[in-house]
């Protein structure tokens, strides 16, 4: 019988389960702690549940950002050859956006999970980054897009349209201060930035356009990084309300929050299990559950909650590990 990957995505098939935690460093003392912490999570959940992004946007001295860019470049070929690192490099308008992708994407370019492009506002930006990175002989990387400005949320569905974007991540604090003091400081912070209409809007502009296209919307960041609270209210409403499926840490106390947040509980998981392997066994024609209905639109939702758990390192039962061990030879349980 066909896998439920095949029959069940359809043109979505092919696209890329990527961690649910994006973690960002800049500091060489954090982009190594980084690293570390993330050889020691996946040994201990027997999959990668982060990503480890290493900055050079805002990691960089002024004035130090070729030397910043050579320490990213080390630390990419010292990490694990099975490690996701990715690399934020300068906006594609700024004077060391093509020295970081001649130093860092040209030697390094295959060993990244992808390539974040801050400050895009139009396809045209995509596209200008593209072709940098073509030239560089990196054509294959992911590009993920950060959205911080009116225009760039305007342009979101565009941008989302493009073949190598392959996630598109929200600003929130740039995004704020573009507005020159029109929208107040508290929607910067954990509660604030989910009740203020403007941020409100932009946010499901975003959701909406990677969804649009089969994208993965990653949620912004949490600046009260002391407070697990708030971390995890932040990310379950980013999940349940907003339709995010990744989102930022900038502090390692923030990672676990977030995969707690955005991994599937284990009633959630059980009862997924349950429905898919019924559609299975019906060779994906309707059946009945508990009293409800169900056929490939719920079979469709109850996959993508055993790919998501899959993904976290959430236990799944020894017939549902099967359908992962046929696609990728993973057989951590």
């Amino acid at each position: 019988m066909s896998h439920p990957r095949d029959v069940l995505l359809g043109a979505q098939a092919s696209g890329v389960v990527i961690p649910v935690c994006d973690h960002y460093s800049g500091v060489e003392a954090r982009m190594r702690k980084s690293l570390q912490l993330q050889a020691e999570m996946t040994q201990e959940f027997g999959t990668c549940v982060f990503d480890v992004t290493l900055d050079c946007e805002d990691g960089a001295p002024v004035g130090g950002e070729a030397e910043h860019a050579a320490l990213v470049t080390e630390l990419v070929l010292s990490a694990d050859a099975n490690a996701r690192v990715a690399v934020r490099v300068h906006a594609v308008n700024h004077t060391s956006f093509e020295a970081d992708i001649a130093a860092i994407a040209s030697k390094v370019g295959q060993r990244l999970s992808h390539i974040m492009i801050p400050k895009v506002e139009s396809l045209a930006d995509v596209g200008f980054a593209e072709r940098a990175l073509i030239a560089a002989g990196a054509k294959d990387i992911p590009i993920h897009v950060l959205i911080e400005s009116p225009t760039a949320v305007h342009n979101a569905f565009a941008i989302a349209g493009h073949a190598r974007v392959q996630s598109l991540s929200f600003g929130l604090m740039d995004f704020v201060s573009t507005h020159n003091g029109a929208i107040p400081a508290q929607a910067m912070q954990s509660a604030g930035q989910f009740s203020h209409p403007l941020v409100v809007r932009a946010k499901l502009e975003i959701a909406s356009a990677c969804h649009a296209h089969g994208k993965v919307p990653s949620h912004c960041v949490v600046t009260e990084f002391t407070d697990a609270n708030a971390m995890r209210a932040a990310a379950e409403r980013a999940s349940q309300e907003f339709g995010f499926t990744r989102m930022w840490s900038i502090h390692p106390s923030q990672i676990r929050p977030i995969l707690e947040a955005l991994s599937p509980k284990a009633a959630e998981i059980e009862l997924a299990s349950e429905i898919v392997l019924a559609g299975f066994k019906a060779q994906w024609a309707p059946i009945s559950h508990q009293g409800h209905l169900h056929d490939r639109a719920s079979y469709r939702f109850y996959w993508q909650v055993l790919e998501r758990a899959h993904s976290t390192g959430r236990h799944l039962a020894k017939e549902v590990l099967e359908f992962f061990i046929q696609t990728t030879g993973d057989s951590h349980a």
